[in-house]
């Protein structure tokens, strides 16, 4: 059963589980996001924050139709949310999305700050909120997508939190370009399937 919820005022960080996923996707991404998170189940512990590049107005209708064929909650991030585990948040349209702490919580800021490679919402910008949360690790997914989205912000957090990093398959891909900054970068990862990313979240 889906929990609701998502501007409680206060709620124990110890409830977080200490993690977090921040998933990074953009040409591609969609399809590849419903196929991911339709498989990982309604009991996951922990919260997932996804950065897609889809222009303003497109992203309260994709995160109702996640909604409709994930197990896991999922909504358009509205700053103040308060960060849930077994929650989806997807980052609206037009706007940066950054975790900020307060002392009983983790919540969501959306932010009007300049477009950043070139896209509006950038992942670069969560990844690098996160340097300064609660979370003590953070799982960095960067699926399909053109450019290099995510390679700049996790090099960033890798330096203050512990980081696991999966990087999509370049036969999955419909872009690899994302993925590919990742794999060319010094950063410690692993190249996955859809699959294989599904069972490692259920393990988490």
């Amino acid at each position: 059963m889906k929990k609701e919820g998502g501007r409680a005022i206060e709620q124990n960080l110890s409830d977080n589980h200490n993690s977090i996923i921040v998933i990074a996707s953009s040409t591609g991404g969609p399809s590849t996001l419903t196929n991911l998170l339709s498989e990982v189940p309604g009991d996951l512990k922990i919260p997932i924050l996804v950065v897609q590049h889809m222009p303003e107005k497109y992203t309260a209708l994709f995160a109702g139709r996640l909604n409709d064929k994930c197990e896991l909650s999922v909504k358009e991030a509205e700053t103040g949310d308060c960060i849930l585990p077994g929650h989806v948040y997807l980052a609206k349209g037009g706007k940066h999305m950054r975790v900020y702490k307060t002392p009983a919580s983790h919540l969501i800021l959306l932010t009007d700050e300049p477009f950043r490679e070139g896209v509006k919402p950038c992942a670069n910008y969560t990844y690098e909120s996160l340097a300064g949360s609660g979370y003590s690790k953070v799982y960095c997914i960067v699926l399909t997508g053109m450019g290099c989205d995510g390679t700049e912000g996790i090099t960033y957090l890798s330096e203050f939190k512990e980081t696991e990093i999966w990087i999509q398959d370049k036969e999955s891909c419909v872009v690899y370009g994302m993925p590919g900054s990742i794999a060319k970068s010094k950063l410690k990862h692993e190249t996955l399937s859809l699959k294989q990313m599904v069972e490692k979240i259920k393990n988490i």
